[in-house]
């Protein structure tokens, strides 16, 4: 009876919680937001100025509050955005297709398998970023006029992916790296073949490698404008091209300019939310063992 008595009031008896600590001021992420909202504040401003008309966007001191409208939006339309937007996303599309297709197996044998002569692979590879663009456009425009390719996209996209290549191979082969050999050693010894092996073992791991390595070349290839401005006229031109259409030799028309920069802007921002998550983990990749 006693036990049972004291066993109730063991049960009835209210639970010490624990403390709660008081939350510190964190100075450090006061600072990251800071420096944080200083990068978004240009984006911020652009996106805002898109929707002013052009006397609200070029008043000094800034016009801070106004009446928002689509009328650029429109103009940008009737100025044939479109072409460039899709020249654009062909040129960037296909180019990180091909980058990956090549980039991933060489990546791969420089180093989970090895091949003769590894770092000699490696310099030549970041060999190639070495030479200045403005040094090897005129030889670039000689080969590209004799083949037929001026003013055509598939010229663009040949570019782009020997831009983003040897990026791409050295971005890989670090996340390579960090997968420990002994799996396909396992894979092997249970009957698998390498391409199994690989497709089922190695790819999954390094998946938010690939997205991050992707997502770079997307940005690479979509802001490139030295390329496109001198090997495309009307046909292939893309949006770093065609944005400079609307810098007018009797001014600036800033609000129309941030409405197709919005625009401009917006696929590759697009792009990066989806990927947010594989983005983040594949910059992490290996910085906790």
């Amino acid at each position: 009876m006693t036990t049972t008595v004291e066993s109730a009031s063991a049960t009835s008896a209210p639970a010490i919680s624990p403390k709660k600590k008081p939350r510190r001021f964190d100075a450090w992420g006061a600072v990251a937001w800071l420096v944080g909202l200083g990068f978004f504040f240009p984006v911020l401003w652009m996106v805002l100025t898109s929707f002013k008309q052009e006397a609200d966007a070029a008043t000094s001191p800034p016009t801070l509050f106004f009446t928002p409208t689509l009328d650029q939006y429109g103009k940008v339309f009737d100025q044939g955005i479109g072409p460039a937007m899709l020249n654009s996303v062909w040129a960037t599309g296909i180019s990180t297709l091909l980058v990956l297709l090549l980039g991933v197996p060489a990546a791969f044998a420089l180093s989970l398998r090895p091949v003769r002569k590894t770092q000699d692979a490696l310099f030549f590879f970041m060999s190639t970023k070495m030479l200045p663009i403005v040094a090897a456009i005129l030889p670039l425009y000689v080969i590209v006029s004799n083949i037929d390719l001026l003013d055509n996209i598939w010229a663009l996209v040949i570019l782009y992916t020997a831009m983003n290549l040897p990026i791409a191979v050295w971005m890989m082969r670090s996340f390579f790296l960090e997968v420990p050999g002994e799996l396909l050693e396992a894979a092997s010894l249970d009957g698998a073949s390498l391409w199994r092996s690989v497709r089922e073992v190695i790819l999954p791991l390094v998946s938010p490698g690939i997205a991050a390595t992707a997502l770079i070349c997307v940005i690479f290839a979509w802001n490139e404008f030295f390329f496109a401005v001198n090997l495309t006229a009307v046909n292939a031109q893309t949006m770093p091209v065609y944005l400079v259409g609307f810098i007018a030799g009797e001014g600036q028309y800033w609000a129309v300019l941030s409405a197709a920069a919005t625009m401009a802007a917006l696929p590759v921002i697009l792009c990066g939310w989806f990927a947010q998550n594989k983005l983040v983990r594949g910059l992490s990749f290996g910085a906790i063992k």
